[in-house]
């Protein structure tokens, strides 16, 4: 048996525990691809699971851990050979099966995709689930027939790890970005870096209960739920689409159906765990053409493993911003 550091959340006689401890490699999935973990990150799930809060460890023990880059060691995938540089987002990691947040990870080799040429195994751990989140957004958008032409795109978090990179990724696409932050006067400075045309308070989506306002958008990215959501479409466009995949500020829709019915707009849910491989392909592509790894590099935080619960912190607070990548190697 292979030893290897991870965080493992238990049922213990005190409550739900995630505990950072010394494991054996008998505890893996039968998945047909090993992995050497070079580098994870942290998402608003992970710190969940970090600091044993429900809703989203659905075994226990379990290694958490929503992402995982790193080196394959052995593989029954004829995709794959021992060598390989590879990442996986969601595919039950964390939840289901054990994830990133440990030195060895064995996973379904379907479900991962080569490290892009453009970008570091760190970067590419830097991007994880919220990047890749971000840029299923844009393809669903532009499924819907969105392009620049159509006018400006709203993106609610901004600050947040899929609102950064959405950001970056719409502006290097060529669309007029409003990036929407409950701390405009902090982050002004990174969010216009990142290629936001307009940066406006989160409390100018509120609406007064009003199910429609002036028509200024023609699409959305909305990373946060709740009012912040119901705002948002009651400010778009005619025929205009809006994506979602967060719920930092409520899973509650205080919303109404007249942007549906009277400026027929689309409300598309983005779901990166059940992703299938030709999207999950298409995002990565997507990623490597448009994100500047310069530009991803000032919205990352490295840590070592022992710090991973620490750097959780901040996101149950509201107050993490951008990305942190844990280098599972450093312990």
């Amino acid at each position: 048996m292979t030893t290897f550091p991870g965080w493992i959340a238990r049922e213990t006689p005190d409550g739900h525990r995630t505990t950072l401890e010394e494991l054996d490699s008998g505890i893996l999935d039968d998945g047909d691809t090993t992995l050497r973990v070079h580098y994870s990150s942290l998402n608003y799930k992970d710190a969940l699971a970090l600091h044993g809060r429900p809703g989203v460890v659905r075994r226990r023990p379990l290694v958490v851990g929503i992402d995982v880059t790193g080196e394959v060691v052995a593989s029954r995938h004829p995709r794959w050979r021992s060598g390989d540089l590879v990442t996986l987002n969601g595919a039950g990691l964390g939840e289901e099966r054990h994830g990133g947040l440990a030195g060895l990870a064995a996973v379904d080799g379907e479900h991962l995709v080569p490290v892009p040429d453009r970008f570091t195994p760190a970067r590419t751990a830097a991007i994880g689930t919220a990047g890749f989140t971000a840029a299923l957004s844009l393809l669903a958008l532009e499924r819907q027939g969105l392009t620049p032409a159509h006018g400006p795109v709203l993106v609610t978090g901004a600050g947040g790890g899929v609102g950064s990179v959405a950001v970056a990724l719409l502006a290097d696409s060529g669309y007029e970005v409003i990036a929407v932050t409950g701390r405009p006067d902090s982050l002004h400075e990174r969010l216009t870096t990142l290629g936001a045309a307009h940066i406006v308070d989160r409390s100018e989506l509120d609406t007064g209960g009003k199910p429609l306002a002036k028509q200024r958008w023609a699409g959305v990215v909305d990373a946060v739920g709740g009012p912040v959501l119901a705002g948002a479409l009651a400010g778009l466009r005619h025929s205009g689409t809006a994506t979602t995949c967060g719920l930092a500020a409520s899973a509650a829709f205080p919303g109404n159906v007249m942007p549906f019915i009277l400026r027929g707009v689309s409300l598309l849910g983005i779901d990166s765990v059940r992703t299938p491989h030709d999207r999950r392909e298409a995002a990565w592509q997507l990623l490597a053409r448009h994100l500047d790894p310069d530009l991803l590099d000032t919205v990352t935080r490295h840590v070592p493993l022992t710090a991973a619960q620490d750097a959780a912190d901040d996101a149950l607070a509201g107050h993490g911003t951008g990305r942190t990548v844990v280098d599972v190697r450093a312990h």
